[in-house]
């Protein structure tokens, strides 16, 4: 699947009383980068809950922190797409800060779609199925 970017710049509010990116905060950073890619597909996800009834939610995660980042330092997020299954999307992430092209975590993460209501596994819609494929 075509990598998809996304640029990050680290706030104070990001880093911890060391001044470095408190480590939850890289997996913010990875929520938006997923939430952008599934926008330059032309879906959003308050529209999703509303008119398909789906949400997708974090199943599972494996992260790697490999080297620290400060404020003020502006990241690069790259994502993309290494499974799809019926009701589930497995991204391969990678931060890297873009001045040296550092990579300094990465993550295999597996999201859910589920049912917006009842919260249970729903098959992936065909048109975000269809968008996803043509990105390739």
């Amino acid at each position: 699947m075509k990598e998809f970017l996304w640029p990050i710049r680290v706030y104070y509010e990001d880093t911890d009383c060391g001044g470095v990116v408190y480590h939850t905060n890289y997996l913010k950073f990875m929520e938006q980068a997923r939430t952008e890619m599934l926008r330059s597909f032309g879906f959003e996800q308050d529209k999703l809950i509303e008119k398909e009834k789906i949400i997708f939610a974090v199943r599972s995660l494996s992260v790697d922190y490999l080297k620290p980042s400060r404020f003020n330092d502006l990241l690069q997020v790259s994502t993309s797409i290494s499974r799809s299954g019926p009701a589930s999307l497995t991204f391969e992430q990678l931060i890297a800060r873009q001045s040296d092209q550092t990579v300094l975590c990465k993550a295999q993460v597996r999201v859910a779609c589920l049912h917006a209501v009842n919260l249970i596994p729903n098959p992936i819609p065909d048109n975000i199925r269809r968008e996803i494929s043509h990105a390739n």
